[in-house]
């Protein structure tokens, strides 16, 4: 069975699409946890691609793989703000909505975050420092237009203090500028405001305990901000470098080299210095590697055990 659909009519390639997840629904099955199925996300995916023309316009195997993306990390696109589908030309990627990314740091129990946005004439105040607190008093107005700021806080389990991020529009702004690599059909121009709360998440996340589902997440997210796919490899969610780069002969799509064992162990003691020194969390580094290279199953886990001296990751 061919794997690759060529242009057709509305109602013909959702059929198509259909035929094509019902393929792919084995290999699904294998990435979900057990409170989502096959049948449920081929559904979900089936609703995306029906209800978005320029979806339609996507290569098939790089949809497929934004559905295992949000497979590996148990969120459901398009329900509850969880993630969505987002069309960049013919590629695919699985954007974690903030409710996702919520979501899954919260599973563990270790750590609690949220975020919020603030609008014009709402009632806002925060200190940073040594006492950090937020105080907000939502209003009435919703316009993203109007938003002012957006924060996030996290709280480990056990600690004194929360980990606090605010961020002017402003700043959001300058920051999606600065890391866009596809200009106006960047997200944030459809929903600012989930963008827009989901920055200053994604810094407090570095800060929380780490797990390989965060980790994946993290990885989502650099790929949704860079407008390129994701690839799957073993448990873990790799940023394709470049739009997804299809074997003929395979019809798999293929990710960035694999980091070696020599290269590895050549950077292990300086990777590891800046988790220990506490410079980067092992969520941020195993992202930060995976830009260049696909790391192993093994050398994520393994990376995923350090912690910072004297404290807890």
């Amino acid at each position: 069975m061919s794997n690759a659909l060529t242009p057709e009519k509305p109602s013909n390639a959702v059929a198509s699409f259909s035929r094509f997840m019902d393929g792919f629904k084995s290999q699904m099955a294998l990435a979900l946890p057990k409170h989502l199925t096959a049948d449920r996300m081929a559904r979900l995916a089936l609703s995306a691609f029906s209800s978005n023309p320029k979806l339609q316009e996507c290569e098939p195997r790089s949809i497929a793989a934004s559905i295992m993306t949000a497979s590996t990390l148990g969120l459901e696109p398009g329900v509850n703000g969880q993630g969505f589908l987002v069309p960049y030309g013919r590629t695919c990627t699985f954007v974690p909505g903030w409710k996702g990314l919520v979501d899954i740091a919260n599973r563990s129990g270790r750590a609690t975050v949220w975020t919020g946005a603030v609008f014009q004439g709402d009632d806002f105040d925060y200190a940073l420092g040594h006492n950090p607190f937020v105080h907000h008093r939502p209003g009435d107005e919703d316009d993203p237009d109007a938003l002012t700021h957006v924060y996030a806080v996290g709280r480990v389990k056990g600690s004194d203090w929360p980990v606090i991020e605010v961020w002017t529009m402003s700043k959001v702004w300058k920051h999606r500028n600065q890391y866009n690599k596809v200009g106006g059909k960047h997200y944030s121009y459809r929903d600012p405001e989930m963008y827009a709360r989901k920055v200053p998440l994604l810094q407090v996340l570095k800060y929380m305990p780490s797990s390989i589902e965060l980790a994946n997440a993290l990885t989502a997210a650099t790929a949704a901000e860079q407008g390129r796919g994701t690839v799957i490899d073993g448990d873990f969610v790799t940023v394709s470098q470049t739009d997804p780069d299809v074997d003929q002969s395979t019809g798999e799509i293929k990710g960035p080299p694999a980091c070696t064992d020599e290269s590895f162990a050549k950077n292990k003691a300086a990777w590891k210095g800046l988790v220990e020194g506490g410079k980067k969390s092992a969520n941020d580094l195993i992202a930060m590697i995976q830009t260049k290279e696909t790391l192993s199953h093994d050398q994520r886990v393994e990376i995923a055990s350090w912690t910072p001296q004297g404290g807890q990751a």
